[in-house]
């Protein structure tokens, strides 16, 4: 079984957890822009953001917990910027002192509550690390369906600059940021009973042929498919 919340702590940030499954199984795991922090019981991990969607396989028995921070969060708690996490899914400890690591994993598995744990720990490197308002900016304009140009005028940066700031930020530009961030919208209009061709206006696709060939580039099979996943 699969839940999420928002979080309570942390900004923006959605906790998840999923339980162990007596089977092995794959999901598929969609872009969102986001980073997590995850918990296993391997140990602590980080999850990029990701261009494309990624299969997992999950062995029998296995559970996980896992902060999912808001677009161009990431990197501030991390302390790594985006870009160099795409499309990757890393050991905690590659990033962070091993030290440090292991002491914090033996405090998320001592934990009547995992996710209070490390809802605390990126609170707590949030608070130390300045705030980037333009980043915000660009994720809620971007989602607003503004072109980059708009953007980039709208943040006071040219679309270069905007570029360099989007791949630290986001791990890729503005431009499939924008794919990805209406990918994520016409998803949650499907899920909730909108027809196709009236997911594909209200999320700014150009036709319901457009959002068929996004969504299969984006997410590897068709919209109909994720609906019955």
């Amino acid at each position: 079984m699969y839940e999420e919340w928002l979080s309570r702590r942390v900004a923006g940030a959605v906790v998840w957890r999923r339980e162990a499954l007596p089977d092995a199984r794959r999901t598929r795991v969609l872009p969102d822009g986001c980073t997590d922090l995850i918990w296993t019981a391997g140990g602590l991990l980080v999850a990029g953001p990701d261009t494309r969607a990624q299969l997992t396989d999950e062995s029998p028995g296995t559970g996980y917990v896992g902060l999912r921070f808001a677009p161009g969060t990431g990197p501030r708690v991390l302390g790594v910027p985006a870009h160099e996490l795409r499309d990757a899914r890393v050991p905690l400890d590659s990033l962070w002192p091993e030290r440090e690591v292991r002491e914090l994993a033996e405090r998320v598995a001592g934990a009547p509550d995992p996710a209070r744990v490390l809802e605390e720990v990126a609170g707590g490197r949030l608070r130390r690390t300045p705030d980037d308002p333009p980043v915000r900016a660009v994720v809620e304009r971007l989602r607003a369906g503004a072109g980059v140009a708009a953007v980039a005028d709208a943040v006071g940066l040219s679309e270069r600059q905007l570029y360099r700031r989007s791949l630290a930020a986001f791990g890729y530009g503005p431009k499939t940021l924008a794919r990805v961030l209406r990918l994520d919208g016409a998803l949650r209009l499907a899920r909730a009973g909108v027809p196709a061709a009236s997911v594909a206006a209200r999320a700014g696709y150009a036709d319901q042929a457009h959002l068929s060939r996004e969504v299969r580039a984006l997410a590897g099979v068709q919209l109909s498919a994720l609906l019955a996943d």
